[in-house]
């Protein structure tokens, strides 16, 4: 007999500014479907005012989660914004049984694509209410990061190059464009880009060299909708490098289009590659992860297998 939903306890935790206000208006809807989907679960929802709010609710939720039994599901935690609030979500939920629904209401959704939620808010839902499950890598941050931490997870890609830089750009726009945003940012970055210096150890092998970027995945997307490492998998163990070599500015703004569809990597410029565990270090580094900011290098990155339930739609 399939377990029933009774006495479970389902924590949604939201960015209502998410999208500019997208989030806030979905809201309704959101809670509405849930509440019909499960009817026989306690939902509580919260309306974060802040990231530290925010990321203190997604813990305490895991903190208090219980199992499941033969009777009901697991306690779950949900997160509803863009990617600033999966890896909140994520990071709460690392590590531990408690699973994890992704309910995609900002610009990027990057890591949604890249682990096959489905973007559109009812098909995200639809995936929470089945219930199905399934268990991913996830990559860990260590160093001295620049929330006084010195450990984080980051479920898509971390970036320390051009990419990075625009991301950083992106984030400090007094004004918000959407999703023009990013292309703003990327333009206004260009002017004056010059390659970087990288110190690399890839799975102790040393490595130095220049590049335009060097991106490291655990899923392949990033930067609102970029495939930066069309081949990750979130379930092989392990970590995805894309390196783009020195080329011109006019060279680099042929290929960025193409990083939306992947087709960059057919480019001599692009090299992957596959490893374990990653160190970044270089002069002038700084490393972004799931859009949001870790800190100045060295970043040691290591992907760690079997690492987060999240709910995700039923294979046919």
């Amino acid at each position: 007999m399939a377990p029933s939903h009774d006495g479970s306890v389902v924590t949604l935790v939201v960015n209502a500014t998410a999208g500019r206000g997208r989030a806030r208006r979905l809201l309704p809807l959101v809670t509405a479907s849930l509440v019909a989907g499960l009817p026989s679960e306690t939902l509580r929802v919260i309306q974060a005012d802040s990231w530290t709010e925010a990321r203190s609710r997604c813990v305490e939720a895991v903190a208090n989660a219980r199992a499941a039994t033969p009777a009901r599901r697991a306690d779950a935690l949900l997160v509803m914004g863009g990617d600033g609030m999966m890896h909140l979500g994520l990071n709460a939920a690392a590590g531990t049984a408690v699973p994890l629904g992704l309910v995609p209401a900002g610009r990027g959704n990057d890591f949604c694509r890249g682990v096959g939620v489905p973007t559109t808010i009812p098909g995200a839902v639809r995936a929470i209410v089945d219930g199905h499950t399934r268990r991913i890598d996830l990559m860990s941050v260590s160093g001295g990061l620049v929330d006084g931490t010195e450990h984080r997870w980051v479920g898509s890609i971390v970036s320390t190059g051009f990419d990075a830089r625009v991301n950083y750009r992106t984030n400090r726009l007094k004004f918000s464009f959407g999703a023009l945003g990013y292309g703003i940012a990327t333009l206004a970055e260009l002017r004056r880009f010059e390659p970087l210096p990288y110190r690399l150890l890839i799975d102790q092998v040393p490595r130095e060299q220049t590049a335009m970027f060097v991106a490291v995945g655990n899923a392949g997307w990033f930067g609102g909708g970029m495939h930066g490492c069309p081949n990750a998998d979130v379930t092989d163990g392990l970590l995805d490098l894309t390196v783009v070599h020195p080329v011109s500015r006019a060279t680099l703004l042929r290929l960025l289009p193409r990083m939306y569809t992947g087709g960059f990597v057919k480019d001599p410029a692009a090299e992957l590659l596959r490893a374990r565990e990653v160190v970044v270090d270089g002069d002038g580094l700084y490393a972004m992860g799931d859009g949001e900011e870790l800190g100045p290098v060295p970043v040691t990155l290591r992907a760690v297998p079997d690492a987060l339930t999240l709910y995700v739609p039923r294979t046919k």
